[in-house]
This record gives C-alpha cells, sequence and structure tokens, in this order.
C-alpha cells in the first residue's frame, strides 16, 4: 500500500516551531499564516515546501490557505497553531477576556471550518484556562463541538519530552474522525530518561562577552551529547549567537551572582533601588544564573535579567539568540530574521519544535487505532525517531 502524505497548515505560525515538530513526525507542512513579518521570514526560509501569508488572520480566507497548499476543503490532516498568547499569559498582569487578542481563537476556528481538517491541535499558555472562570476555554471547546469535533484538553510539560526547560502549555486536540485522542506519554523524568539540562544544550557553543556576538561562528567544540548533535545536525556554524549588551551595573551586579544564585547574592548597595525593599520571597527569578544542571526557566520573548534566570551559567551576560533557541530545542540550521529583538520575541514565542514532534506523534499513533469509521492518518507510516 502507498504511503500517505501527511500534511499540515500553520496557523499564527511564528517562526515555525510546532510546524517543524511535525515535520519531524513525518507531516508535510504547506501552508503558514502569521501577522509578525520578520517571524513569517524566518519560517519561509526554513519551511520550503509552504507558502507563507502575512497580515492579520482576520483579512485570510481559508480559500487563500486550501489554494497555498494545493487542497480542497476536508482534505487536511491536521490544522496547528497557538493563538497569540499575551492575553492570557500569567505575566500579563492586566490579562482578560477583554484583551482583544483573547478573541483570535475564534478567527482560528473560522479558518477550520472552511478547511475542515481531519484534526486540530491548538496550544496556549496556562493562564488560559482561569480568564473568565473558565470561559474562554468553554468557548473554545464549544466551538470546535460545532464544527463536529470531539476535543480534549491537557496540560504538557515540556521537559517531560526532552525540552531543557521548564514550561506548562495548554494543548487542545480534536479530530472528527471515530479515531481514539491521545496525548504522549513523558519520556524524561523520575524513572524515565535523565532531564536535558543547561548545560546539555548549550556547553558546545563559543564563548560571548557582554554586548558581543557573530551571525556566522565556529561552534566551540564537537557536539558533547545527543541533544547537541540532534540539533546541530549538518550545520558547521553557529548563527544568532549574540547577546544584548547590559550596562555596567548589571556587570558589576553579576558577578556576586553564583550557579544557583539570583537577585538575592547582590550587595544590598548595587540592587536597583525597587529591589531594596523587596521581600526574600519575592522575585525569586530575577537575576537568576542557573547551574548547568538545571532546566532552564520558561524562554520568554527576550532573556531580560530583570525577567528571570537568564544570565549564563558561567559567563557575565544573558542568554544569546541562539542558546535562548536551543533551550527551546530548535535546530541550529533555523536563522531568526529581523533585529535581535525580534529574534528574542521569535524564540520566546515558539512551541519546543521536540514538544510539537511529540504531539505530533501521539496523532499518527492514534490514526492508526482502527476503529469504525476512522479515517486512517498514514497506515503503514512509521512514526519518526
Amino acid at each position: 500500500m502507498a504511503r500517505k502524505v501527511l500534511t499540515a497548515i500553520d496557523l499564527f505560525c511564528g517562526a515555525g516551531g510546532l510546524s517543524e515538530g511535525f515535520r519531524q513526525a513525518g507531516f508535510h507542512v504547506l501552508a503558514g499564516q502569521d501577522f509578525d513579518e520578520q517571524a513569517g521570514a524566518t519560517f519561509a526560509a526554513t519551511h520550503h515546501e509552504a507558502t507563507f501569508i502575512g497580515g492579520p488572520i482576520q483579512n485570510v480566507t481559508p480559500q487563500q490557505l486550501l489554494k497555498a497548499a494545493g487542497m480542497k476543503r476536508g482534505e487536511a490532516d491536521v490544522i496547528v497553531g497557538g493563538p497569540p498568547c499575551q492575553g492570557y499569559s500569567v505575566y500579563n498582569h492586566q490579562r482578560g477576556v477583554d484583551d482583544p487578542r483573547a478573541g483570535l481563537f475564534r478567527e482560528y476556528l473560522r479558518i477550520v471550518e472552511g478547511i475542515y481538517p481531519r484534526w486540530i491541535v491548538m496550544e496556549n499558555v496556562t493562564g488560559i484556562t482561569s480568564i473568565a472562570d473558565g470561559g474562554i476555554v468553554r468557548e473554545i471547546t464549544q466551538g470546535m463541538n460545532q464544527l463536529g469535533y470531539r476535543v480534549e484538553m491537557k496540560v504538557l510539560k515540556a521537559e517531560e519530552y526532552g525540552v531543557p526547560q521548564e514550561r506548562r502549555r495548554v494543548f487542545f486536540i480534536a479530530t472528527r474522525t471515530d479515531c481514539p485522542i491521545l496525548f504522549p506519554e513523558p519520556t524524561h523524568g523520575e524513572g524515565l530518561e535523565p532531564f536535558v539540562t543547561v548545560w546539555d544544550a548549550i556547553s558546545d557553543l563559543p564563548v560571548l562577552r557582554n554586548g558581543a556576538g557573530s551571525d556566522l561562528a565556529k561552534y566551540a567544540k564537537s557536539p558533547q551529547n545527543s541533544y547537541q548533535a540532534l540539533l546541530r545536525g549538518d550545520c558547521m556554524q553557529v548563527t544568532n549567537h549574540s547577546a544584548p549588551r547590559l550596562a555596567q551595573i548589571n556587570e558589576k551586579r553579576m558577578t556576586h551572582i553564583p550557579p544557583g544564585g539570583s537577585w538575592r547574592d547582590i550587595p544590598l548597595d548595587l540592587l536597583p533601588a525597587g529591589m531594596r525593599r523587596a521581600k526574600r520571597s519575592d522575585h525569586t527569578k530575577r537575576y537568576g544564573r542557573p547551574r548547568k544542571t538545571d532546566l532552564a526557566c520558561t524562554i520568554l520573548t527576550k532573556c531580560d535579567v530583570h525577567w528571570g534566570a537568564y544570565i549564563h551559567p558561567t559567563q557575565n551576560r544573558s542568554f544569546s539568540v541562539r542558546e535562548a533557541a536551543r533551550l527551546q530545542s530548535f535546530p541550529d540550521f533555523f536563522k531568526f530574521q529581523g533585529s535581535r529583538t525580534e529574534q528574542y520575541v521569535q524564540v520566546g514565542n515558539a512551541v519546543p519544535p521536540l514538544l510539537g514532534k511529540k504531539v505530533a506523534e501521539s496523532l499518527i499513533a492514534a490514526s492508526k487505532m482502527k476503529r469504525s469509521g476512522c479515517e486512517n492518518m498514514g497506515e503503514d507510516l512509521p512514526i519518526a525517531v
């Protein structure tokens, strides 16, 4: 029997972290859409099979996406994507259902209705569950049900799937087939493979001075472990390995912070004025320097030492764009476009590709469980490893 080509369309694709994970699992990503043109440039440069459609999703029609993907309604295997999450994020203290970004999932569902894929995968931050006492989650679920999809939701921990970072995200998986809905089983943690650590992820990258960097540099050493070998692939040089220049006062502060330390290790007279009155239990991640054996804290849209534990374990600077990408499990062939600020945003907004891959594999596994009426997706197609 000929193998079926697995097809995907990525909405709110950003730089393409989720779709990269699906590609690694064997899907052909044929179209991507996002408002961010620089993220779209990264997506287009790294997803050669796909057509990128920019601009506000409100102006995009299902027919445009179907034409770009070369498909008809009902032919796509899956639509993936995460509507912009800032309106829901626990880091956004003004978050709420009235935030205009909080309604973009309705545009996602409008596109789903027009394309009618066999499966839907929607990702978002855990803060979505608390908005309006769960009202947005109920609306998403009801919207999918009204379109003829069964849906289940689960919080996944990225570190349990080989990502060297503490990251919690909500995943909705829905299907109009009669196949079961499966979520990936953890592969890392107690009794499983050991967690991938910060040092596992970045120890082969060149040393940088504060504010220095290069868009093309040699690796410092050969791959030190399977994670580095996986992400390096055939790459011979490092791109996007640059970090912002921190002020001299921050350089002084960092000299006092040991691995595993934080703002509490900074002498009182060197602390920012607003932090001198802080309780010792406050701002637990600020000016943090992870140990080599730690997981990274959640990678955000900038590795700002005022925000969290983003100081390099051995060097007095913040993580570079490439180091942030490694901590997100992006392959090194991803060259992020735009300014350095825009590159950090693309990395921080992404779904870690390795997490996306595990979700994609769970869809393939579910599709092979032949129940009555189940439209099989890729029969006899081996899951990528």
